[in-house]
């Protein structure tokens, strides 16, 4: 099958690409390949159907919000200095706001994937609860809390997500696992441009 079809090896491609330029310090990330690496995560968010809906509809904005800021900003570093010059980095719509949350979309991602990897038996709700409560679930309000745990009983099986994926449980391992690898570098990286600045990252 291509690897069009395959939407795990897209992704840890495009995040092993992004890890290298961090790895190489001294190379800022770019807006543009960053925001279409983090467009490929968007079905995942789909396959989990309606647990994730509201993260699922906020991570696709917010990445389309960057892919658009990439017509006017070459790198991640000058995005956010725009914003600290415009004294606007956390005002609802900023693009360095948008920016953190895309990062808070693939992190719980990484986790989903470390926690699907370890866990036994085909239930989804065990990796993709303890992803939603280290990642999101400090930033969102009661309701959506509520929302998304009622949702966690309607989570495809791992089966069905990998046949989702168009994935072998074996092929789909090694591309979950190099996507944690690839993304953690990005993540931390995009965690020292704001803790850099002395703007924090829990807002």
């Amino acid at each position: 099958m291509a690897d069009e079809d395959k939407p795990l090896v897209k992704i840890s491609e495009a995040f092993k690409d992004l890890a290298a330029t961090v790895n190489s310090e001294t190379l800022d990330v770019k807006v543009a390949p960053f925001s279409h690496a983090c467009s490929l995560v968007s079905p995942l968010f789909g396959c989990l159907g309606i647990a994730f809906k509201f993260a699922e509809m906020d991570y696709v904005a917010k990445v389309h919000d960057l892919a658009e800021a990439s017509k006017s900003f070459e790198t991640l570093q000058s995005l956010l200095d725009r914003d600290i010059e415009n004294d606007s980095v956390k005002k609802a719509g900023s693009h360095s706001r948008n920016l953190l949350r895309v990062k808070r979309g693939i992190d719980m991602v990484r986790v989903l994937f470390e926690k699907i990897q370890t866990s036994e038996g085909n239930s989804l709700k065990d990796p993709a609860s303890v992803a939603y409560a280290k990642v999101f679930a400090p930033h969102h309000g009661w309701a959506i809390r509520k929302a998304v745990a009622a949702g966690m009983y309607a989570l495809p099986t791992k089966a069905q997500l990998l046949k989702k994926l168009n994935e072998d449980e074996a092929s789909a391992m090694v591309q979950m696992q190099n996507y944690v690898v690839a993304s953690a570098p990005v993540i931390q990286y995009i965690d020292n441009l704001f803790l850099s600045k002395q703007l924090g990252i829990d807002w």
